[in-house]
């Protein structure tokens, strides 16, 4: 006989199982990423249309997460998330606007040439 708590665990690891393969299986919401590139104009001086800084207050965004974009976006939005740009820009954001954004930005290839010490 398998011991109570030891059932537990192995139902809990499946339900954690579970959870993460329904959360990767799961599409992003369909952005477009040329709406976005032409939306992105009003966002390239804070962010710049290749999404890395122009200013040192604003995030470089560049080869983030659709859906942290999206995400973040929305707080912004919704004014659950605070930031003296950002509460100017994003309640205009439409849903499909903040959609066509997080896919352009995410859609941005990031690459490494050096790193520091080599």
């Amino acid at each position: 006989m398998v011991p109570a708590h030891s059932r537990a665990a192995r139902l809990a690891a499946c339900l954690l199982a579970s959870a993460c393969i329904l959360a990767v299986s799961q599409p992003c919401r369909a952005g477009d990423v040329k709406a976005g590139r032409a939306k992105a104009l009003a966002c390239q001086a804070c962010h710049g249309l290749d999404g890395l800084a122009k200013t040192p207050d604003a995030p470089n965004i560049a080869g983030q997460t659709e859906p942290y974009l999206l995400t973040q976006l929305q707080a912004y939005k919704t004014g659950a998330r605070k930031n003296d740009a950002m509460s100017v820009v994003a309640p205009s954001l439409s849903d499909q606007d903040i959609e066509d954004l997080a896919a352009y930005y995410s859609a941005i290839e990031i690459s490494i040439g050096k790193l520091p010490g080599q």
